[in-house]
């Protein structure tokens, strides 16, 4: 089994971020030898893979329900089965891999590449999906929490490009962040940084979360609180609108003029909007990208804008929406598998004694 021991993709971020947003473009000095990657996006419902040349870009995309799924050999054996397909229907040889990058919904150890817990969907706990990847692949692989990539892939190559100092929220079935302090990823002590879903906000409910539920704010923004609070207050009489609704049907409801959906709607966005502005307090960031399926509905976005303007802020916040939309995690899995590459390749060097490798991972 392989064991490398290289940089992590906060450096490759850090590096970039320090110029223009030109500087964000993929580096192709830096990538230009033959060979190709494969970004992972691990959900709780879909398994996504992505093939890339060292440009970062993709060639051909792969994807497999995995609803029911929970067993991680399974899921392992998927990956492999989706990339040899990949590979032949590109004629790449299995020889000209070079890394793989893999993103999981939930804490993730990005050192030893152990996924520690996900949600429910999966129910992983303490999975090597490093180890298994490399075992698996026999290349270098790297690991990383789903909404950290997702972070990584805007800043690569989306809408956070140029910003040292940015927040990106996943609003999906659930709701996570992740952070980026100085052009690196910030993960916390415990890997659970950005965990937001658990916030307390005015009008959330203060009991405290129960293992395997969602947290307070997630239970009144994520995709499934606002589900099961529309079928709670539905009443024949209050909306036209049936009543198994999912939460972006409910936006488009109040887009058409709902009451009941406006409701919901301005509830949502009222409560994201003291998250983000707590958020804004504690870490100072500028920029805040909404992504997910729930985060990027239109209506979200304007209605947490509406309720930002209440604050006389010194420096004006920015909420924007994520360029990259569902491939923000691809792009940031392939950007990682591409530092993974790069690291993997100058250690490979720097053993044959023909380069010097400095403890930060760059050439000296």
């Amino acid at each position: 089994m392989l064991n490398h021991s290289r940089k992590t993709s906060s450096t490759t971020m850090q590096q970039q971020q320090t110029g223009s947003p030109e500087a964000m473009q993929p580096d192709r000095s830096a990538t230009s030898h033959a060979g190709y990657v494969i970004g992972v996006d691990i959900g709780g419902t879909n398994l996504r893979l992505a093939l890339a040349d060292m440009s970062g870009a993709i060639l051909d995309r792969w994807s497999s329900s995995i609803a029911g799924i929970r067993s991680a050999d399974a899921v392992i054996d998927l990956i492999r089965n989706g990339t040899e397909r990949l590979l032949q229907q590109n004629s790449v040889p299995r020889s000209a891999l070079q890394a793989i990058g893999a993103g999981a919904p939930g804490i993730t150890d990005v050192d030893k590449g152990v996924v520690i817990a996900t949600s429910y969907l999966l129910g992983w706990r303490d999975v090597p999906l490093q180890d298994l990847l490399e075992a698996a692949f026999d290349v270098p692989a790297a690991v990383d929490n789903d909404v950290n990539l997702a972070a990584l892939g805007e800043s690569w190559a989306g809408a956070a490009k140029g910003t040292r100092d940015f927040v990106f929220l996943a609003i999906g079935t659930g709701i996570g962040a992740g952070i980026v302090l100085n052009g690196q990823l910030f993960r916390g002590m415990g890997w659970a940084a950005g965990e937001i879903g658990y916030m307390l906000v005015p009008g959330a409910s203060d009991e405290p979360a129960e293992r395997g539920k969602p947290g307070a704010l997630e239970s009144v923004i994520g995709g499934e609180g606002i589900k099961t609070q529309w079928q709670h207050l539905w009443r024949k009489e209050s909306t036209t609108l049936p009543r198994e609704l999912t939460a972006t049907e409910v936006f488009d409801g109040a887009l058409a003029g709902d009451a009941l959906a406006q409701t919901l709607l301005h509830q949502a966005a009222r409560m994201l909007a003291d998250a983000i502005y707590n958020m804004s307090l504690v870490l100072n960031c500028p920029l805040f990208v909404l992504g997910g399926g729930v985060g990027m509905h239109t209506a979200l976005g304007d209605a947490t804008r509406h309720h930002m303007e209440r604050w006389n802020l010194r420096a004006q916040l920015q909420l924007t929406r994520s360029v990259l939309g569902p491939d923000a995690q691809l792009m940031g899995a392939i950007r990682l598998a591409l530092d993974t590459a790069n690291s993997d390749s100058i250690l490979t060097v720097s053993a044959r004694g023909t380069k010097n490798h400095s403890v930060d991972g760059q050439l000296t």
